[in-house]
């Protein structure tokens, strides 16, 4: 038996050989790429599969794994860490890096060039073993077989002069569409080599706004039932396109206010054009209480508003616009805006001399009316220290060359350049190599310590100035969003060359930005949406009335208080907020003016003035407005402003500033310590009304002239002196004094009127 073992394998031993053989030649195949499956036969190009017969990884697969968002965020894209190690560009916009991920990585088990359909790649996303993000391509679809037969034909990495896509086309482009109706969208890519190719099933598709238009994987657009402008854009291999569509309300438009300026000309024009009749220009008190808000941040006085009721002169309204623009008030509500986005905050006891120095230069330069390139200028191109010059405090909080050009391009510019320091950006045209370009204007700030703890010596650190593309390894020079700003020496601060082109006229986008960003702060919406997204696939709701508005900046030699005036002169602005049957829809053409709470600040300044009190800042003189604080540090000492979202001056966004309703709001506002006491404080309101030497009429004429900027209404009046004329009883049922009943019903109304919509929202 023992001998005959050694036989029986001997026997064996040619097969294990041959079979040794034969999985080495597959082996070879499967690592090396140098084996393949024999050719197939000719076959027709699946519908939105390739244009010919040979595939190619670029121009073909990449697409069909796009389309089925296997390289987005939530799958196996690097920038949300992929999925169980297999890990590719976001959107396909480095297609090399994805052909070693797919055909490399993981011993090359993804791809089976022996046994095409046995592919990893194709079992997966077909469901034909358990896959995590589900079937993605359905065996036998378009997607499917052209990946598969990319595999059969060996699974190349690209092919002999293969084209670049060039650019991306969507028809149609931009048309007046009824609501409710459809549009197919056809998109169509150019190649380098000429060729145009339908590529409408690959491309991926996204409203602007789902509640306007809804679209679907293959580009069919769905207008829904509101009026206005409307974008979907299409992208597809790194390019994108768009479609607009005019939707229509179709009302006749009819006894439109006469125009003031150009703003009334392109909104109505607008309002025309999509037959949507706007609401009638507010009344007087409306219209005071509206644009002291909006400019100088706080409530009109009683006095204030009995003296603008009794003018008469035909430019009442524009003697208050000019009377608030030279008010300390406008400079601290606009400080007040600017600061927490300029990044002012408080962290460290060391901060308080910057917070302060930087508040200040802010407020005093817009209360000069500092040209807005020059404040700019002064910003970027600070050096020295923060008591010497102020804006260097900037550079105190904002030290990271990354983090200084994303926030110059998305505060003054309206661009979002974040994505691009990983990745092309997925809806723009920007690369890693234009973020990094960008970032070379911030190169050669050098710091040196000074006498004072936390405080640094800004100043040029001359040398060549270049940034490090982290992908590439190349060393950029400075570059402006793809504008050459020339060659920049070692001698000269980069960051002067780049004020010099963000203050151009020529600059498509910092006059643009600012421009919108103020339409929004006084209209609540901004032609833009969001304001600081300005992008060719995010377009205006009125290009016209934007371009108007930015050419009418730049010609003003970019002034804030010029800019503020035509706004709010114009009859668009003082149109009423009450809506007719027709414009209750609108959200984005300014056929009436919209609804919207009073910010924290401000909402805490007219408590004061409405009730008489004060509150009070630690370290701050005692009448100190919450619109005049300096720094986020403030905020943490007040449970109002916390409550009413208060920015806490992290970011450079303007959504960081909470404008949503609460629970806790209302809350606050009902039945909090903070509330009652400044009702019942000593000398305010409402003892000075109950004590004074007036009819119990008078008295609710002045107390509603100091919250409406108005005269009560009769019911108003009737309902409030039967109130002030109720008996009330203390505690054990006894009736109260008469001055102390009073000033008990007092507090009540202003407690009342305070609570209203019409008090907490400017309207």
């Amino acid at each position: 038996m023992d001998n005959a073992i050694p036989a029986a394998l001997d026997s064996v031993r040619p097969r294990l050989l041959r079979l040794r053989l034969l999985w080495a030649i597959l082996s070879l195949g499967i690592w090396s790429g140098s084996f393949a499956a024999p050719a197939l036969a000719k076959e027709p190009a699946a519908p939105g599969g390739p244009a010919e017969d040979t595939v190619s990884f670029v121009n073909d697969v990449m697409p069909w794994l796009t389309k089925a968002n296997c390289n987005s965020g939530g799958c196996h894209a690097k920038a949300g860490g992929g999925q169980n190690g297999f890990q590719l560009s976001l959107l396909g916009f480095e297609p090399q890096d994805d052909y070693a991920s797919i055909v490399r990585e993981a011993r090359g088990r993804r791809i089976v060039r022996a046994a095409p359909e046995e592919s990893l790649i194709l079992k997966k996303a077909s469901g034909g073993i358990p896959h995590g993000g589900g079937v993605r391509l359905v065996r036998g679809s378009a997607g499917y077989d052209t990946i598969l037969r990319w595999i059969q034909q060996g699974a190349t990495d690209s092919l002999p002069s293969e084209p670049e896509l060039v650019s991306l086309e969507v028809q149609p482009n931009g048309e007046v569409v009824e609501m409710g109706g459809e549009r197919q969208l056809t998109a169509l890519a150019t190649y380098s080599d000429g060729t145009v190719r339908d590529v409408t099933e690959l491309a991926l598709y996204e409203s602007n706004q789902e509640a306007m238009a809804e679209v679907t994987d293959d580009g069919r657009v769905s207008i829904q039932r509101l009026p206005g402008r409307v974008a979907v854009m299409a992208r597809f291999q790194g390019k994108v396109a768009v479609f607009t569509a005019s939707v229509p309300l179709g009302a006749p438009v009819e006894d439109l206010p006469e125009p003031v300026n150009f703003i009334d000309e392109h909104v109505f024009a607008n309002l025309r054009q999509i037959g949507i009749p706007p609401s009638p220009v507010c009344d007087d008190p409306t219209f005071l209480r509206r644009v002291t808000i909006d400019i100088a941040g706080r409530l009109p006085t009683a006095e204030e508003a009995k003296a603008f009721l009794a003018d008469t002169a035909p430019d009442r309204r524009d003697q208050v616009i000019e009377r608030l623009l030279r008010s300390p008030n406008y400079a601290d509500y606009f400080a007040n805006k600017w600061t927490p986005l300029l990044k002012n905050r408080r962290d460290d006891a060391s901060d308080i001399t910057s917070n302060f120095a930087f508040h200040a230069w802010l407020r005093d330069s817009l209360l000069a009316n500092v040209p807005y390139d020059q404040l700019v200028r002064e910003l970027l191109a600070a050096t020295g220290t923060v008591v010497e010059n102020p804006p260097v405090a900037w550079y105190k909080r904002v030290k990271d060359p990354k983090e200084q050009l994303e926030d110059i391009t998305q505060l003054f510019l309206g661009v979002r350049m974040q994505c691009a320091q990983c990745h092309h950006h997925p809806f723009e045209r920007w690369s890693q190599d234009d973020y990094y370009s960008m970032a070379a204007f911030f190169s050669r700030i050098g710091r040196k310590p000074t006498g004072v703890r936390g405080e640094d010596l800004i100043f040029h650190d001359r040398g060549p100035a270049t940034a490090v593309n982290v992908k590439s390894g190349e060393a950029l020079p400075p570059a402006a969003l793809g504008d050459d700003v020339g060659t920049i020496t070692p001698d000269e601060d980069p960051r002067l060359r780049l004020a010099d082109w963000m203050g151009s006229p020529e600059n498509p986008y910092f006059a643009k930005a600012l421009v919108n960003r103020y339409w929004k702060h006084f209209f609540s919406r901004g032609l833009i949406e969001p304001e600081d997204d300005i992008r060719d696939t995010n377009p205006p709701t009125n290009p016209e009335l934007l371009a108007a508005l930015e050419a009418h900046f730049i010609e003003s030699g970019f002034d804030l208080k010029e800019l503020v005036r035509v706004i709010t002169r114009s009859r668009t602005y003082q149109l009423s907020s009450i809506p007719n049957e027709k414009n209750w829809v609108d959200r984005q053409n300014y056929s009436r003016f919209y609804l919207r709470r009073l910010q924290a600040e401000v909402m805490l300044d007219s408590i004061d003035d409405l009730t008489g009190a004060n509150t009070n800042f630690a370290n701050l003189p005692a009448e100190t407005r919450a619109i005049a604080l300096p720094d986020n540090s403030y905020t943490k000492s007040s449970p109002f402003l916390q409550v009413f979202g208060r920015p806490e001056a992290a970011s450079v966004c303007e959504c960081e500033r909470v404008q949503s309703s609460s629970l806790a709001q209302s809350l606050h506002l009902i039945n909090s310590a903070d509330i009652k006491n400044k009702l019942a404080t000593a000398g305010g309101r409402a003892a000075e009304l109950s004590a004074a030497e007036m009819t119990p009429e008078e008295k609710i004429h002045a107390l509603y002239l100091a919250a409406f900027s108005r005269p009560p209404l009769p019911e108003e009046l009737e309902t409030a002196v039967a109130y002030l004329n109720e008996p009330l009883l203390d505690a054990s049922g006894k009736p109260l004094a008469p001055e102390a009943a009073e000033k008990q019903s007092f507090q009540d109304l202003i407690w009342a009127l305070m609570n209203t919509k019409e008090f907490l929202f400017n309207h």
